[in-house]
């Protein structure tokens, strides 16, 4: 059995986490708010994967922890629940190289697949890979309209299928707001919360990677 640990400050959803995690199939090590505590449990348990929250109680958050973490031993995956951080948050939390970005508030499904996610996803790399590359961790399958990461699927839903397909077929080319809603929403007036809404979800299934946005106009993909 695969052994979790949770770093999470708000009580209430670390126990909401740990319910989940064990109705999953999966063990829960410890469940601690700081990264005193987190560091400490890892030195003394078997820990296969942690579930960090970004935000923590004192002076180091997680993603100083999860580096710490990563250094001691780097076969533990990490797995970072946040709500939407800034962009130097996430370029720092990029160079932990996470499995997985969780945006709260977290459904038992997106927890369930980001899990399978870390434990299987780099054993089947080899076996899985889409025509578009799109970094070294997430391909594009174009013909199935798919989107794997190491080797593993992505769900999207039909919308952010939509979303990705077009800022791939403009690859390095800005892609407008205007552009975006008269793509996916054609018949409805422009709603530009909805479409960043939109563009936020697609975001953190693709770890806050790929996609980059050009102020006031929309956004695009680079690829070199």
């Amino acid at each position: 059995m695969k052994k979790i640990l949770i770093v999470e400050d708000e009580s209430l959803v670390a126990l909401d986490l740990s319910q989940c995690v064990e109705y999953l199939g999966y063990s829960v090590v410890g469940v601690v708010a700081t990264s005193k505590d987190a560091l400490a449990l890892v030195h003394v348990q078997d820990v296969d994967l942690v579930l960090m929250d970004i935000c923590l109680k004192g002076e180091i958050d997680g993603i100083d922890t999860a580096k710490e973490i990563k250094n001691y031993n780097d076969s533990i995956e990490i797995i970072y629940s946040t709500a939407l951080s800034g962009e130097e948050d996430i370029k720092r939390a990029v160079a932990t190289n996470p499995s997985a970005y969780l945006v709260k508030p977290i459904n038992t499904k997106a927890l369930q697949a980001a899990i399978e996610i870390a434990f299987i996803g780099k054993s089947k790399m080899s076996k899985v890979i889409g025509d578009i590359i799109l970094d070294e961790e997430f391909s594009y399958d174009s013909k199935n309209f798919q989107l794997i990461c190491n080797g593993s699927f992505i769900a999207l839903t039909k919308r952010e299928n939509e979303l990705l397909s077009l800022l791939i077929e403009n690859t390095n080319q800005v892609v407008t707001l205007y552009d975006i809603e008269n793509y996916i929403w054609p018949q409805k007036n422009f709603n530009v919360n909805t479409t960043r809404a939109l563009v936020s979800r697609l975001r953190a299934k693709l770890k806050y990677k790929i996609i980059e946005t050009v102020p006031s106009i929309g956004y695009k993909i680079v690829r070199y």
